[in-house]
């Protein structure tokens, strides 16, 4: 009589068991499908590894087809950004309204710094700190882009350089009604003593182009802002201390070339970015002989725009592969 000897080799994958609930396990693909099959099968699919940075070109490409998705998803950022409050989004025209009084305050009767080679103060300081407040929302709203929605961004398949640019369009969208907020003070400004009137003609309407270059250049800014705090987050905790610095260098408050006059500096600040945009706002409102309109500093403020856009988007790029696993 023979002995049967038990079997040492390895059981088939049909009989592999999940040892917690002793049901029957499938094996794993590769097991049953040889590389070529796979890679039809993936071919097949147009199936792409998923945490890769796809080519530029498609990239770009994906982003045009959620473009509806963005305009959603900014709609409800400036929606839901002051729902909580009583007032709601009446505090989009409010916020900028008050700073603008309390530097009006200070710099402009306390002080008396605004009206420095100014004639129009109250409409030099509206202009200068609604604009800037639209550049402060576009940069903190970029620099939460990804830190501040890691949940949506490691569970979606999606090109994470829609979160920045859907954060700059709510602060677009925001800004519309205080607007016509600054506007209204400026042409109101115009009706205080000692001050030249203010009369909105067709020159007010280049603020419209104004804004949309700076609305590009945000984006920009956006796109550095949402790298870099996603790689490190510290950076986010110097932010408040920049932006400070970039207020008084840029002129919101007060005329740069009444303190800086012929400083080697002046030139510099003169035609950074910021300055150049609230020129591009004053000269559009204001009747202020230190604003006259000056086709060189669209050309400063096209230029910024785009150069700001296109590097910031590339940089942005860059580190696709890194957002929601650093």
């Amino acid at each position: 009589m023979t002995s049967t000897s038990p079997s040492t080799s390895p059981p088939s994958p049909r009989a592999r068991k999940d040892p917690a609930a002793g049901v029957p396990v499938p094996p794993p693909l590769k097991s049953r499908l040889g590389d070529e099959a796979i890679g039809a099968l993936v071919k097949e699919g147009d199936l792409v590894r998923m945490g890769l940075r796809p080519p530029l070109t498609e990239y770009v490409r994906q982003l045009w087809k959620r473009r509806a998705f963005i305009r959603v998803l900014a709609t409800s950022k400036a929606y839901a950004k002051n729902q909580n409050s009583y007032l709601g989004q009446f505090w989009a025209v409010l916020t900028p309204t008050l700073n603008a009084l309390v530097y009006i305050l200070i710099f402009g009767v306390i002080l008396g710094v605004g009206k420095t080679g100014v004639e129009n103060t109250v409409g030099f300081i509206v202009v200068g700190t609604f604009l800037y407040h639209f550049f402060t929302g576009s940069v903190n709203g970029g620099a939460r882009a990804i830190r501040g929605n890691m949940n949506l961004v490691r569970s979606v398949h999606f090109p994470r350089a829609v979160m920045p640019i859907s954060v700059v369009m709510a602060e677009l969208a925001t800004l519309g009604p205080a607007l016509l907020v600054m506007c209204a003070i400026v042409w109101i400004s115009g009706l205080m003593p000692g001050v030249d009137t203010v009369v909105p003609d067709w020159s007010w309407l280049s603020l419209i182009p104004a804004i949309l270059l700076f609305w590009v250049f945000n984006t920009g800014i956006a796109f550095f802002m949402a790298r870099w705090v996603a790689i490190t987050p510290d950076i986010q905790n110097v932010i408040p201390f920049v932006l400070r610095f970039v207020m008084y260098g840029s002129g919101v408050i007060f005329s740069l070339e009444s303190f800086v006059g012929d400083h080697p500096a002046g030139v510099i600040l003169e035609y950074q970015p910021i300055a150049v945009f609230l020129y591009l706002g004053r000269s559009a409102l204001l009747e202020e002989p230190a604003f006259p309109p000056d086709a060189g500093m669209w050309l400063w403020g096209l230029g910024w725009a785009l150069s700001f856009a296109i590097v910031g988007f590339l940089v942005f790029w860059r580190g696709e592969e890194r957002y929601g696993r650093d």
